[in-house]
């Protein structure tokens, strides 16, 4: 890959500054400069190895400096958390590092750490935790060996957890403060569904319910070998590296697997939903609806179709709805994709007040576009072009491709998928574009909020349709957290 970038480089160089003459020659217009097809993508590839007790390695030597990294990524997240206690795999994945273990505490583990120049760092997602480490080379083995007394052994220290809670709870009476956080937290609602752990929020109530011994429960659930993928890139001799992982992990025992929970997906009815926020003299729009999965056979399409739409500077978005119009401040957006579960369809416009409505309509119109007729052919060239150069960027070092690679084994897709990839986005015809916009972009489907001050839009949301008022009021914190807190629970945002 640097290889790639390297050459890259060298036909730029060469391309500005032939024969010296760069000032006098006459520019070229963009649609007619010609460049060479692209290279092979042939990233260095990682070793996967698979211990008997279930757990998997991948290996990804890097020479360039003197460094090694590691990630231990971990099955269950805060998708598996109990409802009433939402934050739990938050809190967790804070105190696991904070916490230290039993024969350090985490601020000894920080005097460690930082007179190496270390990192040992924990955290938390939706459908897993993780423990990463960063040092020389020449200090893993002491940095590694306390890497994993974190991992077999944490503390979680009740005054790590409290003040973990203190700074959450913080958060939760701040969560009105910013529309971007409104929006986010709204939009997810709007699209899996309230009762959708993937729309779930922590609340005073459900943070407070969480003790140390949730702490402790959740790790002897999930940290086990048979539910880890381990990956190391850096200056390493993979012989003796998979000698060492070998002998330190290949004793541990099975436990039980990690369990996928069963979730229902329920988007919001198609509407209109507003959020009064009266502070503000602009508007936030986002057309809301259920993606797909990235293992869809639709899925090559979509994402050529989402650059033509709503990808970046050259998308319909951008030309037409903020550029010729000028209605928007920022737009972009399209069918969501993810690994696991049906992404977001989230099509987002900042606007004025005064062009709420006109803003609104301007989208609609864009997805009308998108149905009416097949990308020209420049047009679908770009877009692709767009989304394979971009893995110059993407993938430039080994580390990045190791990265993508757990991600395939995590979600048991194909190891090859990524050199799949660049062959389905060039297989994609506008025939194929225009029918995934049709399948997935529709207006009749869309859940569309709007957060900003009624008073000022150009035209009452009202004229197109019912609105939904939604209530964004932060619940009152439970009697005893309120004492403890000395003060009054958040009032209406």
């Amino acid at each position: 890959m640097r290889a790639l970038i390297t050459r890259f480089a060298k036909v730029l160089f060469a391309f500005i500054f032939a024969d010296g003459a760069f000032a006098q020659t006459q520019p070229i217009p963009w649609n007619q400069l010609k460049f060479p097809p692209l290279p092979a993508f042939q990233p260095q590839q990682p070793t996967r190895i698979q211990l008997s007790n279930g757990m998997v390695i991948f290996l990804q030597p890097d020479h360039e400096l003197p460094l090694i990294s590691a990630t231990a990524r971990i099955r269950g997240g805060s998708i598996s958390e109990p409802a009433a206690k939402t934050g739990l795999v938050s809190l967790y994945g804070d105190v696991w590092r904070t916490g230290g273990t039993k024969t350090k505490t985490g601020d000894q583990m920080d005097d460690f750490l930082e007179a190496r120049a270390a990192k040992i760092e924990t955290g938390d997602g939706a459908d897993s935790t993780t423990i990463s480490l960063n040092c020389l080379k020449g200090d893993f083995d002491a940095v590694f060996d306390m890497y994993l007394d974190l991992l077999r052994d944490p503390e979680f220290r009740d005054e790590k957890l409290e003040l973990a809670k203190q700074q959450m709870y913080t958060g939760i009476a701040r969560r009105n403060d910013e529309v971007s956080s409104i929006v986010g937290r709204e939009s997810a609602i709007l699209a899996f569904g309230k009762d959708n752990p993937y729309a779930r929020e922590e609340e005073f109530a459900t943070v407070a319910s969480v003790k140390r011994d949730d702490l402790l429960s959740w790790h002897k659930q999930y940290v086990y070998p048979n539910n880890i993928i381990v990956g190391i890139s850096g200056d390493f001799d993979p012989k003796a590296m998979e000698a060492k992982l070998r002998q330190t992990f290949e004793p541990w025992a099975k436990g039980p697997a990690a369990k996928d929970p069963d979730i229902k997906f329920t988007p919001a009815k198609p509407g209109y939903y507003s959020v009064e926020k009266t502070d503000i003299n602009q508007s936030t729009i986002a057309m809301l609806d259920l993606g797909i999965r990235r293992d869809s056979p639709d899925y090559f399409a979509v994402s050529v179709m989402n650059e033509i739409f709503g990808g970046g500077f050259s998308s319909r978005l951008f030309n037409n709805v903020r550029a010729a119009k000028g209605l928007a401040y920022s737009v972009g957006g399209g069918v969501g994709t993810s690994f696991s579960h049906p992404g977001m369809t989230n099509i987002r416009m900042q606007t004025k007040s005064a062009t709420t409505v006109a803003g609104i309509d301007a989208l609609y119109e864009e997805i009308d576009n998108m149905h009416a007729k097949n990308p020209d052919a420049d047009e679908l060239r770009r877009a692709k072009d767009q989304i394979l150069n971009s893995f110059i960027f993407r993938f430039d070092s080994p580390a990045k491709v190791l990265a993508e690679k757990m991600t395939y084994e995590f979600y048991h897709y194909p190891l090859d998928f990524l050199e799949q990839y660049r062959g389905q986005i060039e297989k994609v015809t506008a025939d194929q574009v225009t029918q995934v916009a049709r399948k997935y972009l529709q207006k009749d489907k869309l859940a569309v909020l709007v957060v900003g001050n009624s008073s000022e839009f150009d035209t009452p949301l009202s004229s197109l349709g019912p609105v939904t008022k939604v209530d964004i009021t932060i619940p009152t914190p439970p009697k005893e957290l309120m004492e403890q807190m000395g003060q009054q629970g958040p009032g209406e945002p």
